[in-house]
């Protein structure tokens, strides 16, 4: 019997991490595979089954063009690790904006709909949507889902949400959004899953990785969120600024010239862990250096999101958990250690060595906040959110 699979895909800056899954029954599914497709100089198909076998281990054809890479991607999901019905595919999507609140079938309505979004989120955005398109061309009757970000972050109230700029504005969707919002779903939904006693409980997760945020969980709903308008809001990034004094900002425009343009390019892909150290982007190559400037630039990180974690704790009336996740929160122990040394007031109590093992549970028993780390997975949100679209 021919199965019926879910692509899941999830597009980055250079690379699209996608995950395959099968429908074995009305609510259960099952990770098939999982894998990236690098769009670097070298485009690279790579990826592992289920049980970390090596499926796929290869580079492209000297063809760069996105298009040509997820075509290839397509071809070898579809036909080289089995027979199977490929019933739809998923894509997380960064911007939904105030409409799209829910997932929705991708039509072409809906696709420009989305594509008008882009002056919100303009350099995420446009990744979002290429393989969304590129699969539209390739493969027109394959059913497509999106997934969005912002979405998660719907339950934030107004008062939290607003901006204090003049009302009319705020009515034409001028307000904060929130991102990662499939990645804090999926670890609301585990939490539960651990324990229906950590849903009720006032929660900070930090997602922490090339892009990064904080978002503070009270019943497995989004209560407030570091990010805001913009994926440039709230923490240090690894090449992006965070939240910064608007007042430099009209600086940089009205006195030093500088064009929007060439703004907009320094504070996503200049500033950051990279603006600040000068040498990367990355907390791996950060913390491996010597050089003063690292170790500034990882301070700077760490200080950033420990005081965004104190006013998230004061948004909910204080906190009883904190979790890590993504790359850096699930395994940088550095950092970790960092930033929960500047919550011990609020009585964070770390165990070494349970945070250098990466261990579930990284505070002590007297802690009176418990600190565990639990992996993201956007790809099964994605998966999940999709099937329930097909099954509608």
């Amino acid at each position: 019997m021919m199965r019926r699979s879910i692509l899941a895909l999830n597009a980055g800056s250079s690379s699209i991490k996608f995950a395959l899954y099968d429908l074995v029954s009305s609510r259960d599914m099952q990770l098939v595979s999982r894998g990236t497709l690098d769009l670097g100089d070298k485009p690279t198909l790579r990826a592992k089954a289920a049980d970390g076998t090596v499926q796929c281990d290869r580079p492209l054809t000297a063809d760069k063009r996105r298009d040509a890479a997820i075509g290839e991607m397509l071809n070898w999901v579809q036909g080289e690790i089995g027979e199977r019905n490929l019933i739809c595919a998923g894509h997380r999507i960064v911007h939904g904006g105030s409409e799209f609140i829910e997932p929705v079938r991708l039509t072409p309505y809906i696709i420009d709909a989305i594509d008008r979004l882009t002056p919100l989120a303009p350099l995420h955005q446009p990744r979002s949507l290429a393989p969304v398109r590129a699969i539209a061309a390739l493969q027109p009757d394959l059913p497509q889902v999106g997934c969005f970000d912002t979405a998660f972050h719907q339950t934030i109230d107004p008062l939290v949400r607003r901006f204090a700029l003049p009302r009319q504005y705020e009515e034409q969707g001028l307000r904060r959004y929130g991102f990662h919002g499939l990645s804090y779903e999926h670890i609301a939904g585990r939490l539960s899953e651990i324990s229906p006693i950590f849903a009720a409980k006032h929660t900070i997760v930090a997602h922490l990785g090339n892009g990064a945020s904080l978002c503070a969980l009270h019943g497995g709903k989004s209560i407030d969120t570091t990010m805001g308008f913009s994926a440039l809001d709230g923490l240090v990034m690894g090449t992006r600024c965070g939240a910064i004094d608007p007042g430099v900002l009209l600086y940089f425009l009205l006195e030093r010239g500088i064009a929007a343009e060439e703004l907009q390019a320094m504070l996503y892909e200049k500033s950051g862990l990279l603006g600040v150290s000068g040498i990367s982007g990355d907390m791996r190559t950060l913390e491996a250096s010597n050089d003063p400037r690292a170790q500034e630039a990882m301070a700077l990180f760490a200080f950033r999101a420990a005081r965004e974690a104190a006013a998230l704790a004061n948004t909910m009336g204080g906190l009883e958990c904190l979790v890590f996740t993504a790359g850096i929160g699930e395994r940088s122990a550095t950092i970790r250690k960092a930033i929960c040394e500047k919550l011990t007031w609020l009585g964070v109590v770390l165990e070494d060595r349970a945070n250098n093992t990466h261990a579930e549970i990284l505070s002590r028993p007297e802690s009176k906040v418990e600190v565990r780390v639990i992996a993201t997975d956007e790809e099964s949100v994605v998966a999940r959110h999709s099937r329930m679209v097909m099954q509608a």
